[in-house]
């Protein structure tokens, strides 16, 4: 992947190289390293691009009737993003074996040169794009399908029949990028060549496209490995054993924390790893790669003083309710992002819910690991009562550390 970084995006973390990789200049990346359901490791990867305009942009300009900035955005995402297989300029006569593609290197380097190398590398892409692109359905294509009258979709969205000659641009100024053949999944020529397997690629050019890749990005890494199910039964098991009462488990504090632990271990025990991510994860590999460096904003405190100062009805529920949520909706907690750093914290810390209670004229504390009484600090205390040379200074700018 650092190779693939740095190579194939080009991505120069002193932004000192104006030529970039495959997609331009790269100046923000996010991705993470995410198992298949057979082990096999894939990474989900979010690129800006320096120059990228953000969606209410790119659709004011195209409203605007811009035809050179339509022009250069269509003449980029056609060159950036394929959807059809390559014909093969050296076809293989019938009944003549070749190697998967994926278990070979491809054309090497110093033979890109050579006038022949260009009908070889024709045929690589060509044999790449038909094995790791092209789509068949199968049964597990329609799995959510419910049966007569509703349509029977591909789950992947993958049709014969989505094809679209050109990229286009709608009365509302949303793209339709085009699509060849509604059976090859996206790919980039350039990339699929380097890391030789499946791949799939997408630009984000309007807010229905937006919200529908921020919404499969966190329900995917925010989804369990472990089936509900599955995580029941073994902490029903682990109470089960720890149930019987033990006369040397006189502190409730230790049989608590043993009772934690059992559970932890019963979970983690029934966890389905595959032999890639055991390695990866023994090897010290990373998980995720990212660009930048991030801190924590605790949301919810802000939310809290705003909505008490300035009481939104529609959006929150009435403070004169009787449900343990609504009475805490217009209260502060000084204490519920003790952490802004986002590292871990003592054990000894009240939960959330404890924290909700803390009155405007009251003061959270918490026992260190010496027994020393401390207060807990807080984000939105902070950014309230700060001085008067940081008047300037934007929420996002605190919660990252920066200072004027």
């Amino acid at each position: 992947m650092r190779a693939f970084i740095k190579t194939i995006l080009g991505y120069d973390p002193k932004q000192e190289d104006i030529e970039g990789g495959v997609l331009g200049v790269v100046k923000a990346y996010y991705g993470c390293v995410e198992s298949q359901g057979r082990g096999t490791l894939h990474c989900h990867m979010v690129i800006w691009v320096e120059g990228g305009l953000n969606v209410d942009e790119i659709r004011a300009r195209v409203l605007a009737g811009d035809e050179e900035f339509k022009a250069r955005l269509i003449s980029f995402l056609d060159d950036a993003i394929s959807n059809t297989i390559p014909i093969d300029p050296t076809p293989v006569p019938d009944g003549q074996r070749e190697p998967h593609p994926c278990a070979t290197r491809g054309i090497p380097l110093p033979d890109l040169s050579n006038p022949s190398a260009v009908p070889a590398r024709g045929h690589d892409l060509h044999r790449l794009v038909r094995r790791c692109q092209s789509h068949k359905h199968t049964q597990t294509c329609y799995k959510y399908w419910k049966g007569p009258p509703h349509p029977k979709e591909c789950r992947f969205d993958l049709s014969a029949d989505n094809t679209r000659p050109t990229t286009t641009f709608t009365e509302d100024g949303d793209i339709s990028l085009r699509c060849l053949d509604g059976l090859v999944n996206n790919f980039n020529a350039t990339m699929i060549e380097a890391i030789r397997c499946n791949m799939d690629i997408k630009f984000i050019g309007s807010g229905g496209s937006a919200k529908a890749v921020l919404h499969y990005i966190t329900d995917y890494i925010s989804k369990s490995q472990l089936k509900a199910h599955v995580a029941y039964a073994a902490l029903e098991l682990a109470v089960q054993k720890l149930s019987d009462y033990n006369p040397d488990d006189d502190d409730i504090a230790t049989r608590a924390k043993r009772l934690l632990q059992r559970c932890a271990y019963s979970m983690i025990s029934k966890q389905e790893l595959g032999a890639q991510q055991v390695a990866s994860y023994t090897l010290g590999l990373e998980d995720h790669f990212t660009s930048h460096e991030f801190s924590n904003l605790y949301w919810t405190t802000h939310e809290r003083f705003i909505d008490r100062e300035d009481p939104s009805p529609e959006c929150y529920v009435k403070s004169n309710s009787n449900t343990p949520s609504a009475q805490r909706a217009g209260t502060g907690s000084p204490g519920d992002d003790e952490d802004s750093n986002g590292l871990d914290t003592d054990s000894d810390i009240v939960d959330d819910d404890e924290l909700d209670m803390v009155g405007d004229d009251e003061v959270g504390i918490r026992v260190s690991n010496d027994g020393e009484l401390t207060a807990t600090s807080s984000q939105g205390a902070d950014y309230q009562m700060r001085a008067d040379e940081s008047a300037k200074v934007l929420l996002q700018e605190t919660g990252s550390g920066k200072r004027p």
